[in-house]
């Protein structure tokens, strides 16, 4: 073929029933790379031909809007150019055809301009081209101008700009409009790009001249511009296709109200109605109360009550007393039983399980969200990993590009050449290493490959960068050429290519010189947002993504491992090349296994704060226990060893514990390895500073033996260490009711470390206290038994410096009438409105530790990504798709239900903020269904051969048989035996540019089908349509995002139940990786109302019992503690600590310690016999408070202090900030309120303790009485006797 040069038309006439060009004439030359054949017609003025036979046959097919019946339909296009158009307009049509109007709007045009029998009054040849072919000299059209209304163009425009692509959720029109993507298209750039040769595509340049109605200047004579009913997309085509849907034509859409918008905030009167009913309860609240003096009690006032008060303690007193003695007096055998009893329970922790997987702690098995997950990874894969890099280059300047095609472009500094391949050398140093270091962890072996699952090489790896745009070619970044536009020759280079393809994703060629296609090298689109972030346009990106897309496995399989450590490597080599001196980025950079990772590291690295603390705890209480009666016995007044042991019982209690929930199968985690410890030291501690200050303060009675002594006072003081113990134990085994993992493993590891706390209190300490109280009484030294002083112990008991000083000085300033109630209620009342304001969640980089890198990638993730998380719509077995019925309720193209379940989900992307989502779902029966459609290529069978009436892809040949006939009303539906199959056919079929709409790699992994041993037909057992989250950034945000998703799944499988033959127990959920995080929050609040309440209750209950029914001390009891805990959560709110799990745990362990701030004073209040309540109430202070201090609040705070000092945020914050509020509440509330609260409120002197000691006062002076008249009788006697005879003798009375 020989080739002359181009020659410009001068001259042409314009007149109806002429034709410009006829027949094809070849090839055209000036088109290189094209993806169809070039052809281009022959220059050919003369009449339009009249059409019979075949060849009108095949205009009606092609062009039916032409057809004026047989015999009188006349065209200026032949056989072979209707078949070019044909097989031209089948690529189009395959992602337009599901909007008819568009489909045939654009047909209609290209059909006026080949083969209008009137070609030459709207079209004008500009450019032609002598061309031999065989021989034989040829003049071809190379361009021509097409004049069309602006009112036909537009309406065909804005029938075809709404039409989706269900695969990406995008728009038809972005692969259709060049350089300007889907939002700055318009009619004048959709023809332009629909006419521009270098757009892989058309054979020759048209240019199509838009005209509004009217205007004449500029059209050469003759010219008519073409003004034809152009359908708008909510009409039916001629041929009786059905309107389009709502999905692709707004005009189709019917009438959706609004969702409601968000509740207003509750006021009244104009304000925060919170605040005004906490006002009026506060109001309410400040009442006064009267002191009841002590008064002579007679018999028949004594209630049941106090009967049953006075009978419970004498028994408990008693039956502690008697345990005491005897445990006191055989301390060796006890230590030693103890410690057998110990080590049995201990040796459990050789099967101890950690559990460190977030999913197990957080989200119960049975939890709504954790069943959705596991419904979706057995049916599906799970949910792939992720291991990303989020560059940028601060302080780096752009440029300005002056773009021959695309005009002058702003690129930012990381938009830079140089940078583009620095970071495309790290990508290929990230996918190759594999191959030369370690074999056992290649890229290609555990990489997500949608295009080629079965057996991938590295190129099938999904790897999303901007590289790709390049196909991670150095050759095409480099590419240079030359080009002519409009006169104007420039050199285009990569930058023009770029700003195409992030406009036109779905690209095999772009519109410039350099040809380049823009999908990746692993045969899919990369859409902008996965390789570019923080961009208003996209040359003026601020950052550039680098994304390896890994397979998901059970933890149980072997590729599991390969996966973690490739991601390990990754890690390394990301590192590695952070501290690089060459290297131009500033980045962050994430892999799946980083959070787990970063969770553990912490937890190890904060263990020696803990250990530290737990030290600081062991030398208070060896320091504070002392008595210190003398410089010179010191060293024997010293409790070193049994603060020792004290710290040794509450180990061995939470190892045994831990060893036996180990041996029934209970796993641990390592929340419980820092809070159990941290809780039960609390508690033990507090009762042995009640036992050791009780016997301190104590004198031994005239003739009591010391292990007489030990047991009296164990008897005064273990009823109370028993309420309190007993309390907190009920609370904890309640709340391991919880539906949380991590709630109810640590509630019942807790229960049953306090519960063994207190019983080797009652046996292991109490012997150690007797042997020590044996060395004190010996004059022994602590650390030197050997060793004895000559310093005698004084006779009186010693009360140290905290009891005189709160008898003395705290106790009547806090009774006094200025100090009392009034500030504690407002307390109160403040932190119950504070409570409506709490945040709840938790904030996913607060896992994390200080200086982690994971807080970089977080801080990079929310300034730069543009989009959130996928989500899966997932349906469960039940509904049947092959049904007409079935179809139209899932999909959104021509002929679906205006309200099915993929155009709900477009109807709630019109409104991001309030639903949360921003892509609509891609939609596999949509796609399939475009595939089956006869006018594309897709779905053909073999028509001859071995595989005849098989099914035979796009590309292959003697491919004559379509899969499906046209439907007369362009709804195209499957039916049965159809749908089942091809569907196989279609999920195995690559997508390519015959057949865009291949359902392999989109979907092949989103359907699960089961074949049928009976009938060998496959059965749907779940499918799943991908949506797109708004960016969501704050743990509110993923839980609203999760509360909305379900919502509208809801209403999704109400609506697909109402289809024929569904079943009722068929649904659709929604379900993306993080739901299961955040699950938890959508209930937290009533679940933490449940746990706190079940772990109130019990502290109710035994406060009563023990106490003998003494229901007014348990309702004084069960306030305060109620009081500590909504104060808890009201300072939550003022210094920023969230409310979630870990929280809830904390709040639960809030009641535990609260119990021992309060409980033992309301017993001593309850015991004390002094005559008001303002004096039994200063000797409760005095007395019990002073051991509360010391043993609850001075023990726990220098430990929580230590805890500021750790890396973790959430020790920090949850451990360190929230137990330092607990503890100073507590210590508020039960030093400070409940000695008020019980000087108003406390119950009454129990009247048989005081009708007892009445009678055993009178009994008292009664023997006294008696012994001064024996006193008297015998005086009497004497002088009967004397010698005196001055006496008179008298007779006794009688």
């Amino acid at each position: 073929m020989c080739v002359c040069l181009p020659q410009v038309v001068l001259e042409a006439r314009h007149e109806p029933g002429y034709c410009a060009f006829y027949e094809e004439c070849g090839r055209n030359p000036t088109v290189a790379g094209s993806l169809l054949p070039p052809i281009i017609p022959c220059l050919n003025y003369s009449r339009a031909r009249a059409l019979e036979g075949e060849h009108y046959q095949q205009l009606k097919k092609v062009c039916p809007m032409l057809d004026r019946g047989e015999g009188s339909t006349t065209a200026c296009c032949s056989i072979k150019q209707l078949k070019s158009l044909e097989m031209s307009l089948m690529l189009s049509k395959a992602v337009l055809m599901r909007c008819p109007s568009c489909a045939d709007n654009f047909a209609h045009l290209h059909c006026i301009n080949t083969c209008s029998p009137d070609q030459t009054t709207t079209i004008n040849v500009t450019r032609t081209m002598n061309i031999t072919t065989l021989g034989i000299v040829k003049e071809a059209v190379v361009g021509y101008q097409a004049y069309l209304s602006t009112s036909f163009a537009d309406k065909s425009f804005e029938s075809c700009k709404n039409v989706r692509i269900p695969a990406t959720g995008g728009y038809a029109i972005a692969t259709m409009c060049g350089r300007y993507g889907s939002a700055l298209c318009t009619a004048q750039r959709w023809y332009d790009f629909q006419g521009d040769s270098s757009n892989g595509l058309a054979p020759l340049d048209i240019d199509f001249r838009l005209i509004p109605e009217g205007v004449t200047e500029g059209i050469p004579d003759g010219v008519v511009p073409y003004a034809g009913r152009a359908l708008g997309c909510n009409e039916m085509t001629p041929t009786g296709a059905e309107v389009c849907s709502c999905q692709d034509c707004q005009a189709s859409c019917p009438v959706v109200p609004s969702p409601p918008p968000p509740a207003e905030p509750f006021t009244i009167g104009g304000v925060d109605g919170y605040l005004v009913l906490c006002v009026i309860f506060l109001c309410v609240l400040i009442l006064n109360g009267n002191n009841v003096s002590e008064r002579l009690i007679e018999p028949w006032e004594v209630t049941c009550t106090d009967k049953n008060s006075l009978a419970t303690q004498e028994f408990l007193g008693s039956g502690f007393r008697a345990w005491g003695t005897l445990v006191a007096s055989h301390p060796l055998k006890v230590l030693l039983a103890s410690a057998v009893v110990t080590a049995a329970f201990a040796t459990g922790l050789m099967h101890i399980e950690l559990t460190t997987d977030p999913v197990q702690l957080w989200s119960a098995p049975n939890s709504r969200a954790r069943m959705e997950k596991d419904f979706h990874d057995k049916h599906f894969d799970p949910f792939f990993r992720t291991n990303q890099m989020i560059l940028t280059a601060p302080g780096r300047p752009g440029h300005f590009y002056d773009s021959l095609l695309f005009g002058k472009q702003n690129f930012s500094g990381i938009i830079a050449k140089d940078l583009i391949l620095e970071l495309l050398k790290l990508q290929k140093k990230i996918q190759f290493w594999s191959n030369d270091l370690n074999r056992m962890a290649s890229l290609k072996d555990v990489c997500f490959a949608p295009l080629n699952p079965s057996n991938p090489s590295l190129t099938d790896c999904a790897v999303n960068s901007l590289p790709q745009y390049f196909q991670n070619s150095v050759d095409n970044l480099n590419a240079k050429v030359n080009m002519t536009e409009l006169g104007v020759t420039k050199e285009v280079d990569w930058r023009d290519h770029f700003i195409y393809c992030v406009n036109s994703p779905l690209s095999f060629k772009d519109i410039t010189d350099l040809q380049l296609s823009c999908m990746a090298d692993y045969g899919a689109p990369v859409f902008p947002f996965l390789a570019v972030g923080g961009y208003e346009s996209y040359t003026t990106a601020e950052a550039l993504i680098l994304t390896f897309s890994l397979n998901n496995y059970p933890r149980d399989n072997v590729k599991f491992k390969v996966a973690l450590e490739w991601e390990q490597r990754f890690l390394d080599i990301v590192q590695e090349y952070q501290k690089s001196p060459g290297n131009p980025f500033t980045f962050a950079y994430m892999a799946e296994r980083s959070l787990e990772d970063e969770i553990n590291r912490t937890t190890a690295e904060d263990i020696p704060i803990f250990m530290i603390s737990y030290a600081v705890i062991f030398v208070y209480i060896a320091v504070a226990l002392g008595e210190y009666t003398s410089f010179s016995r010191i060293l024997v007044d010293s409790k070193f060893l049994v603060g020792l042991g004290g710290i040794l019982v509450v180990g061995c209690s939470v190892l045994a514990s831990m060893g036996f929930y180990a041996w029934i199968g209970i796993p641990s985690s390592l929340i419980i390895l820092q809070v159990v410890p941290f809780l039960v030291l609390a508690v033990g501690a507090d009762n042995i500073f009640i036992f050791v200050l009780e016997y301190q303060r104590d004198a031994r009675r005239p003739g009591e033996k010391r292990e007489e002594r030990i047991g009296r006072v164990l008897g005064n003081v273990a009823p109370s260490m028993l309420l309190c113990s007993l309390s907190e134990s009920v609370c904890f085994f309640l709340g391991a009711l919880s539906t949380m993992p991590a709630v109810k493993s640590f509630a019942l590891y807790a229960a049953l470390a306090v519960l063994m706390d207190f019983v080797l209190q009652m046996t292991a300490f109490v012997a150690l206290l007797s042997l020590d109280a044996r060395r004190q009484d010996g004059n022994r030294c602590e650390l030197a038994c050997c060793v004895s002083v000559k310093t005698t112990a004084p006779s009186k008991p010693n009360e140290g410096f905290l009891l005189p000083a709160m008898r003395k000085y705290y106790a009547p300033v806090l009774l006094h009438p200025v100090t009392r109630i009034v500030v504690f209620i407002f307390m109160f009342i403040s932190s119950i409105y504070l409570m409506f304001y709490v945040t709840v969640g938790l904030d996913q980089e607060l896992a994390m530790p200080q200086g982690s890198y994971m807080l970089e990638y977080f801080k990079y993730l929310y300034a730069y990504f543009e989009v959130g998380v996928p989500t899966y719509f997932v349906t469960t077995k039940g509904f049947n798709f092959t049904s007409i019925a079935g179809m139209n309720a899932t999909c959104s193209s021509v002929g679906c239900d205006p309200f099915s379940l993929t155009q709900k989900i477009q109807y709630a992307t019109e409104y991001p903020d309030l639903s949360y989502m921003a892509i609509p779902a891609n939609s596999w029966v949509d796609d399939f269904i475009d595939w089956l459609n006869p006018g594309s290529k897709c779905c053909r069978l073999y028509s001859i051969g071995p595989n005849k009436g098989k099914f035979c892809p796009a590309t292959a040949f003697l491919c004559g048989q379509k899969c499906m006939k046209t439907p007369l009303n362009g709804v195209l539906r499957p039916d049965k035996e159809q749908f089942n199959r091809f569907l196989p056919d279609f999920l195995g079929n690559r997508p390519d540019l015959q057949c865009p709409k291949g359902g392999l790699g989109a979907y092949d992994k989103t359907i699960k089908l089961r074949k049928s041993k009976v009938t060998c037909v496959s059965v749907l057992l779940a499918t799943r349509f991908m949506a797109y989250h708004t960016a969501l950034t704050t743990s509110k945000e993923f839980t609203a995002a999760l509360k909305i998703a379900r919502e509208l799944a809801h209403n999704i499988t109400l609506s697909m139940r109402s289809i024929p033959g569904t079943s009722q127990d068929f649904e659709v959920f929604p379900y993306t990786v993080t739901y299961v995080f955040y699950e938890q929050y959508l209930t937290i609040v009533s679940e933490g109302l449940f746990n706190i309440s079940l772990c109130l209750l019990p502290t109710f209950v035994v406060c009563c019992l023990l106490l003998g029914m003494d229901l007014r001390s348990g309702a004084l009891n069960l306030l305060t503690i109620i009081m500590i805990t909504v104060d808890t959560v009201g300072v939550m709110t003022l210094w920023g600590i969230d409310y979630n799990a870990v929280a809830l745990i904390n709040l639960v362990t809030a009641v535990g310690i609260s119990v021992e701030f309060v409980s033992h004073m309301t017993r001593s209040f309850a015991m004390s016999i002094q005559p008001t309540h303002v004096e039994r109430a200063k000797e409760a202070t005095a007395t019990m408070g002073s051991a509360v201090f010391a043993g609850v609040a001075m023990t726990n705070l220098p430990g929580i202090v230590v805890l500021a000092f750790a890396k973790a945020q959430l020790i920090q914050i949850f451990f360190f900030r929230l137990n330092l509020v607990i503890t100073l509440l507590g210590m508020a509330h039960g030093l400070i309120f409940l000695p008020v609260l019980l000087s108003y409120f406390g119950p009454g002197v129990n009247k048989a303790v005081l009708l007892r000691l009445q009678q055993a006062k009178a009994q008292e002076l009664e023997l006294s009485s008696n012994a001064k008249n024996i006193y008297d009788n015998i005086g009497y006697e004497n002088q009967e006797n004397s010698p005196n005879p001055h006496h008179p003798v008298r007779t006794p009375h009688h």
